[in-house]
């Protein structure tokens, strides 16, 4: 388990929050209002109508994961951690039970569709934490997963200490997964 210096697991801060899904949402927006309209329509579908393609933004997932690298490309190593640090936690959160039963998958695979879920924004992300219904079976995003831990290895030649205690792993929050 990983902690901070002094013994306490680190949690994401407000601002740090804030500022990945304001990025999350720019990226998106340089995209234009398509994938708007897309993320907008998922979020607020009936799951069981079936009148809304839940695979309609899979061909824009690229684009938006290259916008989000471009608008964290001059981050610093504290800042590149603390946004892993939010993923991270946003992953956790979702892994549980209810969430994997709508998505399937397998350890990576649920982890992919935890990863999708999370770069659809925040909207999209409080809406399956609270009716994990409107998940997408079968999406994935699997780049987002670790995208700011990848960044920081490239920039600064290894992975970030996000100081959480916690992974974003498959089946590892016991919150999640009480029966």
């Amino acid at each position: 388990m990983s902690v901070s210096v002094d013994g306490v697991a680190k949690l994401p801060g407000v601002e740090d929050e804030a500022r990945f899904w304001a990025m999350v949402e720019a990226a998106w927006e340089r995209l234009g209002p398509e994938p708007a309209a897309l993320r907008r329509a998922l979020r607020e579908r009936d799951p069981a109508a079936g009148d809304v393609d839940p695979d309609a933004l899979d061909e824009w997932l690229s684009p938006f994961v290259e916008q989000l690298c471009a608008l964290a490309a001059d981050l610093s190593s504290e800042e590149l951690t603390a946004l892993d640090r939010v993923v991270e936690r946003k992953l956790y959160d979702l892994d549980r039970a209810d969430v994997h039963a709508v998505t399937d998958g397998s350890d990576d695979g649920f982890l992919y569709a935890r990863g999708h879920i999370v770069a659809l924004g925040r909207d999209f992300y409080e809406a399956v934490r609270g009716n994990p219904a409107l998940a997408v079976t079968d999406a994935e995003c699997e780049s987002l997963c670790y995208l700011f831990a990848h960044l920081h290895d490239k920039r600064f030649g290894d992975w970030p200490r996000t100081g959480s205690g916690i992974s974003r792993e498959s089946f590892n929050n016991p919150d999640g997964w009480r029966e």
